[in-house]
């Protein structure tokens, strides 16, 4: 299983403001390409389900998740209930800084393709980054401040 954790710095902004933007699921494709769609049905309990729809290597990858939001702690946390991951689950996670908020994006993955693991497992690594750094920027204006996500980027 494949392991990505990404940090990031809202300069100047209120923890749980930039939580609350975490959370909105649905800006994210209008913050990038590559999440061409998300759908979301919230839980009486304050879960939700949300449906992703994100261009991998020329191609779509679909998957619906059961996110649980912890307001009290700036944590949510995701588990693929379906989907074109064999596993696919994480959390966010936002705590206050010396420059503002911290956000750690932490996920764990496996596309259950171990033949070709090798080869396919890299490339979705450095597209989670890539796709969590736009969002990151695009959401709050953090700063990414991993070598590997901003390698990514480039």
């Amino acid at each position: 299983m494949r392991h990505v954790v990404l940090h990031a710095i809202a300069d100047g902004q209120e923890p749980a403001a930039v939580y609350q933007s975490i959370s909105d699921f649905r800006r994210y494709p209008e913050l990038t390409d590559t999440v061409h769609e998300v759908r979301v049905d919230t839980l009486p309990d304050g879960s939700a389900v949300s449906d992703w729809t994100v261009e991998f290597r020329g191609g779509l990858m679909r998957w619906r998740e059961r996110d649980t939001f912890e307001p009290e702690t700036l944590t949510l946390t995701f588990e693929q209930l379906s989907g074109d991951f064999l596993i696919f689950e994480g959390s966010w996670r936002c705590t206050p800084h010396e420059r503002g908020t911290l956000i750690v994006f932490s996920s764990s993955f496996d596309l259950g393709i171990p033949t070709l693991a090798d080869i396919l497992d890299p490339v979705a690594e450095s597209t989670l980054r890539t796709i969590i750094s736009r969002i990151v920027e695009g959401l709050v204006g953090a700063e990414v401040t991993d070598e590997c996500a901003a390698a990514a980027r480039s």
